[in-house]
């Protein structure tokens, strides 16, 4: 565990139990059922919160709760093939499957001489997903220590079976006694005069360490943003996978539906919003519809497109819809060169007007230029748009869920996010709306909402604070938290409305230019699409 001190003037502040003492103060008046002490493990565990101002208006808690437990132990959980008694015998093996299924791979495992067993898995209701039995997972043994169950793992592995060593505190059990460690980093917009945004690097197909954008920046604190592309057979690495707006400019269309933290003038005015976009492009007297912003045409990721995606105009989390015929808009800050690859690109010069088309597409752009590439049936479709020397103007607005017209300004930021965990300071957990519900791949939901990872969340209080949350995973000393684990840790920190953003091993926090909690990648901290930054009073 990264143990760095957070100042001579940290105040500590130890909670035996809801109420004994009064916690740091993140809400004057907290929602209704809040307690002082976080809602994690049993209610006697006992709890610090060391509190430190980075600058006027900002600070910074850090809140561990609980202790390591003999109790909690180390197993293998062996991945379930079809089976001859799966509704789909061919399906690729996973974490959880039928009943059945899992009888019959527990069956051959104690067969080979294996300490197999049979583990129901059950989660609770959220906003919208009922919860109940998710499946069936199959594990082996209980070890004192990752190495003994690394070394069953390997046994299991020379008799043809696949899996992973777990620690059993990542299951989610309420009755676990931690540890947990948590950091808030907190935002007054009455005292504070500096700077709220988000930076994605030089440009946005690459990634950066959040450590690296918050030093460029000369940042106080700065924290993981938003879901981005990681795999390049997704898209351009680095390019957010939903809304991102920076300085007041779209550079990502949102997941249609989805929520995103919106943040004008340095977080005076946060909220979260549910967004949806359309764009065009126009020329000679005519339109067509956008597909997108700066991504790569044909991959969407996270999906929640347009109705001629496949498979699906809904988002899906961490999967890529395509689309063979799409119109992709590129602005300056999209990088060096735009896509390569079949279709027409017309290439724009900084006032809007055609300077040539290109067939193939893909290639630089010129100095403060920008472009718009055709795929598919569209190549046609920009054929008649575009002219060399005509102008050609692309436009799109974004909307809430009201149906209001979100009109960023140079000092507005949106990044993405999902699934939201509070709204008007009740639990309010969706991830059916946001695609982490997906028919057919329990699994996915085990792993992803229901078992415990690293997490980054946001949020606003009842007083207008903006306030970033960072939680440790993956690791004995920090078990990290499940998506309804962190709705309700967001609540009891006062927070009216709240958001998850990236986490896994993408969650980092940056206090003066250092990594100030334990990201979970074995690398060390992971570069990412983009990091929101607390800049100081440059005045």
């Amino acid at each position: 565990m990264n143990r760095r001190l957070l100042g001579a003037s940290t105040v500590l502040v130890l909670l035996a139990v809801a109420g004994v003492l009064p916690a740091p103060a993140f809400s004057s008046e907290p929602p209704p059922g809040a307690t002082h002490a976080l809602p994690l493990g049993a209610v006697d565990l006992t709890e610090t919160r060391s509190t430190r101002t980075l600058q006027p208006g900002v600070t910074l808690t850090r809140i561990v709760r609980g202790a390591g437990t003999t109790a909690l132990s180390w197993t293998v959980e062996v991945s379930i093939p079809g089976g001859a008694n799966s509704p789909d015998p061919d399906a690729p093996p996973t974490a959880l499957k039928d009943r059945l299924s899992a009888d019959e791979l527990a069956a051959d495992v104690q067969a080979d001489g294996f300490d197999a067993r049979v583990e129901e898995v059950t989660t609770p209701a959220v906003a919208d997903y009922a919860g109940g039995t998710l499946g069936w997972r199959v594990r082996v043994g209980q070890f004192d220590s990752q190495s003994a169950a690394t070394a069953e793992l390997t046994r299991l592995r020379g008799d043809g079976y696949a899996g992973s060593a777990v620690y059993t505190g990542w299951d989610g059990n309420p009755a676990d006694r931690g540890p947990w460690r948590i950091d808030v980093l907190t935002i007054d917009p009455g005292r504070f005069r500096g700077g709220l945004k988000a930076s994605y690097g030089p440009d946005l197909e690459m990634r950066e360490k959040t450590s690296e954008l918050a030093v460029a920046a000369g940042a106080t604190a700065a924290v993981n943003a938003g879901f981005f592309v990681l795999d390049p057979r997704a898209g351009a690495p680095g390019d957010p996978a939903g809304v991102g707006v920076y300085e007041g400019r779209l550079l990502s269309e949102p997941v249609n539906g989805r929520p995103g933290l919106v943040m004008r003038d340095s977080g005076r005015h946060s909220r979260i919003a549910r967004l949806t976009w359309k764009g065009r492009v126009v020329g000679r007297g005519a339109s067509q519809p956008l597909d997108g912003i700066d991504r790569v045409p044909g991959l969407i990721r996270n999906c929640g497109g347009t109705a001629d995606d496949t498979p699906t105009s809904l988002p899906l989390h961490d999967a890529t819809c395509t689309d063979r015929d799409e119109l992709v808009a590129f602005t300056p800050h999209y990088g060096r060169q735009t896509p390569a690859g079949d279709g027409m690109e017309a290439v724009l010069d900084t006032r809007g007007r055609v300077l040539e088309l290109r067939q193939p597409r893909g290639g630089p752009l010129p100095t403060g230029g920008s472009s718009v590439q055709a795929t598919g049936d569209r190549v046609a479709e920009l054929a008649t748009l575009a002219q060399v020397g005509r102008p050609l103007r692309v436009e799109g607005t974004l909307r809430d869920s009201s149906g209001c017209e979100v009109s960023p300004s140079p000092a507005t930021t949106i990044l993405n996010g999902g699934p939201e965990l509070v709204r008007d300071g009740r639990l309010h957990v969706t991830p059916a709306a946001d695609g982490m519900v997906q028919p057919g791949n329990e699994s996915f939901y085990y792993g992803w909402v229901h078992k415990r990872n690293p997490r980054t969340l946001a949020g606003v209080d009842a007083d207008g604070r903006t306030v970033l949350v960072t939680a440790d995973g993956r690791s004995t000393d920090a078990l990290g938290l499940s998506i309804p684990e962190s709705a309700a840790v967001a609540r009891a920190l006062g927070l009216r409305a709240a958001v998850n953003l990236d986490g896994g091993g993408s969650t980092t926090m940056v206090v003066d230019g250092e990594v100030i909690n334990d990201p979970s990648d074995a690398t060390g901290e992971r570069p990412v699409g983009d990091a929101l930054l607390i800049l100081p009073d440059r005045r």
